[in-house]
Order: structure tokens, then sequence, then C-alpha cells
């Protein structure tokens, strides 16, 4: 908790009732002792009494009592006149106030009257002390920590009892909150937020001096969860990618990611090095606190690779007519899908046609390639052998037949 105090201001403080009296004679103060803060002023509360065929000839405070001798006024001493003014009637109420006390004002004070019958006097003792604080007793009480949504007070003390005539300023991140500024010295925060977290402190209005200042903490469950890709571009096979998890919570939270609900990886970074196609799909991080957990929006990782397991198969049913071409296509896995593809003939140096599918009209090796912007692949070579009414096809994976009918096409 931090402490401090605040420099001059007219300051009023009250007293309670202290009494000394004998019968008829009597003067009460409103307390025995007064504590003050430098350069504040302080109102010594006092009321007599006195016989009532008696007259007031002279009433005054004093600070020096000498046995023998009459008490000094205290209005006729030039460090005093100045910053004494006399608040009573001089029948009744005897109240002074004292401005701009410092550390040489702390003294005893004693109310003195006489009246105008021989030995009609009387002093009010003991009297009233006067402690003077320095302005660096100021200080700020607050709970180290509250969660959003609670009331919390925050106190600016001093050793000294304030009166409560004293105005106070508070201050958060050392700006002025001009719209508290309070008769008493409680600052309180209705239903707090996040955003009331910061460095306070106080002073009390007039002064220049401001507290020490005492950190509160507004503590709150996540939100603003979100996922951010880097690069966030294209993302292509083999590169190196980080997804940043960002939420706003406090305390910090902690992050856990899962892909398609599965449980991947923990912190807020997950960085995926020689990325592949498995790990395309979507994510979501959460983010967990104390007061709560979120998730993120679901991002989705888009992985493009060039062509891959190109194949090549027969089109067509188990019978052809004879005379028919046979009908090869060409299969290939890529991201985006690939759409080039061009065929060969071995010993062939240039294509001997292009799309997804060929028709080969005779026996021969034949394989295709399949292109996107990421690159490009061919297939092994097949063989087709048209013999008799059957058409085989040779890959590396097996032999596929398909019988020729006998009958032509009819007109």
């Amino acid at each position: 908790m931090s402490v401090r105090m605040a420099p001059p201001l007219p300051l009023i403080f009250l007293i309670m009732i202290h009494r000394v009296s004998s019968a008829d004679w009597a003067v009460s103060y409103s307390h025995s002792h007064i504590c003050a803060l430098k350069d504040s002023s302080v109102i010594m509360s006092c009321t007599y009494t006195y016989p009532t065929e008696h007259q007031i000839v002279k009433a005054f405070w004093s600070i020096l009592l000498i046995h023998g001798e009459e008490p000094p006024d205290l209005f006729e001493d030039s460090k005093y006149s100045q910053r004494l003014q006399y608040l009573g009637d001089k029948q009744q109420n005897c109240t002074i106030r004292l401005s701009h006390v410092t550390q040489k004002d702390e003294h005893e004070y004693f109310f003195r009257f006489t009246t105008n019958v021989a030995d009609g006097k009387w002093i009010g003792k003991p009297g009233v002390s006067l402690t003077v604080k320095d302005d660096t007793d100021l200080q700020v009480e607050s709970p180290e920590r509250v969660t959003e949504g609670d009331s919390v007070r925050l106190t600016c003390k001093s050793s000294c009892t304030l009166t409560d005539r004293a105005t106070f300023i508070w201050y958060r991140n050392s700006q002025p909150l001009t719209e508290r500024r309070d008769t008493n010295n409680q600052l309180l925060l209705q239903s707090v937020r996040r955003e009331d977290a910061g460095r306070y402190s106080c002073a009390l209005h007039g002064h220049t001096y401001i507290s020490p200042a005492v950190y509160l903490n507004v503590t709150y469950a996540t939100k603003n969860v979100s996922v951010s890709i880097s690069p966030s571009g294209e993302i292509v096979e083999g590169d190196s990618v980080t997804l940043i998890c960002s939420s706003d919570s406090n305390p910090p939270a902690e992050i856990s990611w899962f892909k398609e609900g599965t449980f991947v990886g923990s912190g807020r970074i997950y960085s995926i090095s020689k990325i592949s196609s498995d790990h395309s799909g979507e994510y979501k991080c959460k983010s967990i606190n104390e007061h709560g957990e979120k998730y993120s929006d679901a991002v989705t990782l888009n992985i493009m690779y060039p062509p891959r397991n190109i194949s090549v198969f027969i089109n067509g049913s188990a019978e052809i007519v004879e005379g028919d071409s046979v009908t090869l296509i060409c299969s290939s896995d890529s991201n985006p899908p690939a759409l080039n593809f061009s065929w060969f003939k071995e010993a062939e140096s240039s294509a001997v046609g292009s799309g997804q599918s060929f028709s080969a009209l005779q026996s021969g090796r034949f394989y295709c390639e399949a292109h996107n912007q990421h690159g490009s692949q061919r297939s092994d070579a097949v063989t087709v052998i048209v013999k008799g009414h059957l058409v085989i096809l040779y890959t590396s994976t097996g032999v596929e037949f398909v019988k020729l009918q006998l009958s032509s096409r009819c007109c």
C-alpha cells in the first residue's frame, strides 16, 4: 500500500467537547487535541460561561502561562496576529481559526477572559493541544486487486483525523478525475471496469502535494479471442506457418490449440515447420483464466501443393465396339486441382494429346503429366495392347482388360 501526504490548503479540523469549569465559571473546548496538516487551517471551537451579573472586559487566547503574571494575548503577537481570526461573540462563544499552521504552532492553547468584577477572571486549563503533520502524511488505501463488476472504495488517509469539510481531489495515472471531487476522503467505484485499472493518488484541494500512487488491479474473464496466421497469404507445402492466439484477460490466460476439436498444442504461438497437406483443416485456440474461458472463431489452413499420385486408368464399360478407341483417364491429387494435362507416347518427343482423357487408337506405351501453379508430375507409363477381341492395359499396379464386341456399329 502506497502512502503519501499533501501540502498547503485551507483545511479545517473540528474538535469534540472538553469542559474546564468551576461552579458558574467554565470554558468548554470541542476537543483537547487537534491534529492538522501543514499549511491547513484549524478551528478551535470554544464556549464559556460566567456569573450573569458580570460583564466581559477582555477575552483572548494564549499559549504561555506564567505563574503570577497575566498571559500574553495571541492577537498581539506578530507571529499570530495575521493568521488568527476570532469567530466568537466575546460573550459566550470563544471559537477561533488559525490559518497556515506549521510545526512551530504546536502548542497548548488556552482561552482567557476577565470581567468587570474584581478577581472575576478565568482561564480554560487544560487547553487545546495542536499537533501539525507534514504533507507527506497523506496516503491512499486500496485493495490490491478487484474483479470487474465489483464495487471498490479507495480512501485518502492521514494519521490526522481530517475534517469533513476537507475537499479531496483524486488522480488516476497522474490525471485528475475532474468529475470526482469529493468532500469526504473516499473514492467509490461502482461496478468497476477494466478501464478503471491504474495508479491512484489523492490530494487536498488547495494543496500542491499529491500522495504516492497506489495501483488498482482489475481482473476480468478472457474475451476478444482471435487467431491470426503468419504468413497471411497463400500457404504452400513445405512452408513454415505460425498461428498466434490473441486475447484480452487479467490475469493472463492459458492458451490451448485445437484442430477439428482435437488438442494439438498449448501456448500463445503454435508453429508448424515444413507444413504438409495433412495439416489442412480448421484451427481454434481456447483462452482460459480463473474467471472463465472462451474459444476463438475457427481459421482454416488450406495447404497448396503440386500434383502427386498420378495414375492412368481405362474409362468405359466392360465392353466396347470393335473399331472404337480406348479412352485413358489421368488422375491426380493436387491443391488447387490440376487443370492442365499432357499425354505422351514413349519414344516420341512431343505430346500426343492434352486434357484429362486421351483416346488411344493403337497399341503403345503412354503416360500423362498433370500441372498446377505449384508444379507438375508425370505418371508411370502404361502399356496399351489391342489384341484380338481384347484391349489389355498394363500398369505398374496390375492389368486391366476390356472385351471388344465382334459386331460393328449398325447403320
